[in-house]
């Protein structure tokens, strides 16, 4: 495995989650910070990257808003303030970004849009298209509707289910603390900081704590829980402090930070998933002419489609079958299997009078799909 490189500059697709701390004091918006932050982002833009956040503080911010007082709120409280803190801080994204020329979009998710199969790529497709019309994602957990048996909780496991999500090649985790220790530095004179994580070990995870300890107070734990998931889905991971101004520069420069080696590129991980680790609901088989263009990293259009069987689902994973009925591939299918058998053979500017809605151009996506 390479060694981790301590740099953007290679970067195109990059997560920033912000700790709520970092963006919101005493229920106000600190103004400066995100405008800072905002210098940050579009230097990347610059230069080609695109930038989603996943952003906390919509709580805090709604509290301050509503006047609610200090210490714990009743769940319909929270979800009160998230409702009111919502608008504040998507309005506040929207109008750093626009000064510097970004534009901005928000999407509030639940734990099921990224653990469902039909919500997550529906969730997926939305990022991707707002990457592609150049606008920034800006991504919150739905807490107006989310409770305790079904919400994520923190942003830092949903930022990374994000960055995985969006195939992103860098997470970077922006809190009040600049990175892993081998201990609480707060409670251990000796506690070390570790530079470079390159694969998550029970080793480190006893650095973060366990669940309910103390020592897992600050949120360390589901820092590390985070790089677990980032890092196996091929998504380098860092921690770096938020505290100061223009934290992305910093970290950008050399500043102090802990990286988590990516264990493969986000392409070769998905695409070891979908070969080993799905099970096939169904069966697509193509003609010669399409079983070529697969194998030049064409996507498969319904075109070049014989037949289909099984009763699969959009986002199931389907075995691609060639003339003689040989498995050559599988893949993520883009329809339902009532709306594929429709659309075999047919060209792609005939999908919406077929089916009645513009659907996908593709039957099964390049990005999606893996070869033998």
């Amino acid at each position: 495995m390479a060694p981790v490189k301590r740099t953007f500059a290679a970067r195109s697709r990059i997560v920033v989650k912000i700790g709520s701390a970092l963006l919101v004091e005493a229920g106000q918006l600190r103004r400066a910070w995100l405008e800072a932050l905002a210098d940050d982002l579009a230097a990347l833009v610059a230069r080609g990257c695109e930038v989603m956040i996943v952003s906390s503080g919509a709580i805090a911010l709604g509290r301050g808003v509503l006047g609610l007082p200090a210490g714990a709120l009743k769940l319909e409280e929270s979800q009160a303030a998230a409702a009111v803190g919502q608008i504040a801080l998507g309005h506040a994204y929207a109008e750093v970004l626009g000064e510097r020329g970004m534009t901005a979009g928000q999407l509030l998710l639940t734990l099921g849009d990224t653990e469902e199969r039909r919500r997550y790529l529906n969730a997926r497709a939305t990022i991707h298209m707002l990457c592609k019309l150049k606008a920034v994602p800006v991504i919150n957990e739905n807490d107006t509707v989310a409770t305790s048996e079904i919400r994520y909780g923190d942003n830092d496991r949903l930022a990374a289910r994000v960055a995985t999500m969006a195939s992103a090649d860098t997470l970077v985790l922006l809190s009040d603390v600049d990175g892993l220790y081998t201990a609480p530095p707060a409670l251990d004179p000796d506690a070390r900081f570790v530079e470079t994580v390159e694969r998550v070990t029970p080793e480190i995870e006893a650095m973060a704590g366990a669940a309910g300890s103390e020592l897992s107070r600050g949120g360390m734990k589901t820092k590390i829980d985070a790089a677990r998931i980032a890092t196996n889905a091929g998504t380098t991971m860092v921690i770096a402090s938020g505290k100061r101004l223009n934290p992305l520069a910093y970290v950008a420069d050399g500043g102090r930070a802990t990286w988590f080696t990516a264990q493969s590129t986000p392409a070769t991980a998905r695409k070891t998933w979908i070969a080993g680790h799905l099970e096939t609901r169904g069966s697509v088989s193509v003609d010669a002419g399409a079983a070529k263009a697969l194998g030049s990293g064409r996507s498969l259009l319904p075109a070049g489609v014989t037949a289909v069987k099984g009763g699969f689902q959009r986002g199931d994973a389907v075995c691609i079958l060639n003339e003689t009925g040989r498995e050559i591939g599988r893949g993520l299918v883009a329809y339902d299997h009532a709306d594929a058998a429709r659309l075999v053979g047919r060209n792609t500017n005939e999908i919406e009078a077929i089916l009645g809605y513009a659907g996908r151009a593709v039957m099964i996506h390049r990005d999606d799909m893996v070869l033998d």
